[in-house]
């Protein structure tokens, strides 16, 4: 099958943090991970990781099949833990979830002449299935999600708005939790972002100033 970019990071990420725990010799670092960025099916990713432990684990497994979000931890691992807030209100006031904290299977959100702001970035899961009710009376809800989680809009906004923004977009991962989004927005606002977080961005980053420096590279090499 033939290796995305998305998965050809997921290694470059292992590989990274394996030479930062002296698993690797920066030598064998480098080659490993121009042949990570050359690969273009998953035979070629694999071999590359297979005597590695997977991102934040201590067992050995292939990255291509373990889609990473804004936190280090694979999503298997963020599902089942005990809910540590079922509902949030906020009245001439504000409410924040962000962090790590869990999310509850349903989830309940209020606002009136006020606003909230939900972060799922580096949030835990009580449930596979979870679902957020968003409601909001002339005020405002705002929902941050990672962009490989499985979310599923669907508010209604009265003189209002209830609406998500695609940003940073990533087809959603196959063992990411399915988050449902429902709820009424009444002369205010509820929107949902696709957003990674500043540590990922910076991964991100330092990947793409390192596959320019091995093209480069390349290109001497070539003449």
């Amino acid at each position: 099958m033939r290796a995305s970019d998305a998965e050809r990071e997921r290694i470059a990420e292992i590989l990274r943090e394996a030479v930062a725990e002296g698993r690797l010799e920066m030598e064998e670092f480098d080659q490993r991970l121009d042949r990570a960025y050359r690969a273009r099916t998953h035979g070629e990713l694999e071999p590359l990781v297979r005597d590695l432990p997977g991102v934040g684990s201590s067992s050995a497994a292939p990255a291509v099949v373990r889609p990473r979000s804004g936190s280090a931890a694979r999503w298997p691992e963020r599902i089942g833990r005990p809910a540590t807030s079922g509902g949030a209100f906020a009245f001439w006031g504000g409410f924040r979830r962000r962090g790590n904290w869990t999310v509850g299977r349903v989830f309940t959100a209020f606002a009136m002449w006020g606003g909230g702001d939900i972060d799922l970035r580096e949030a835990n899961f009580e449930d596979r299935e979870t679902v957020i009710r968003c409601f909001t009376i002339m005020g405002g809800i705002h929902v941050t999600v990672p962009p490989d989680l499985n979310v599923d809009v669907r508010g209604i906004g009265i003189m209002g708005g209830f609406g998500e923004h695609a940003k940073d977009e990533v087809l959603p991962a196959p063992d990411a939790p399915r988050v449902r989004i429902t709820g009424l927005a009444l002369m205010g606002g509820v929107g949902v972002e696709h957003k990674r977080t500043k540590a990922e961005k910076q991964r991100l980053r330092e990947a793409e100033k390192q596959r320019g420096r091995l093209e480069k590279g390349d290109g001497r090499g070539g003449r």
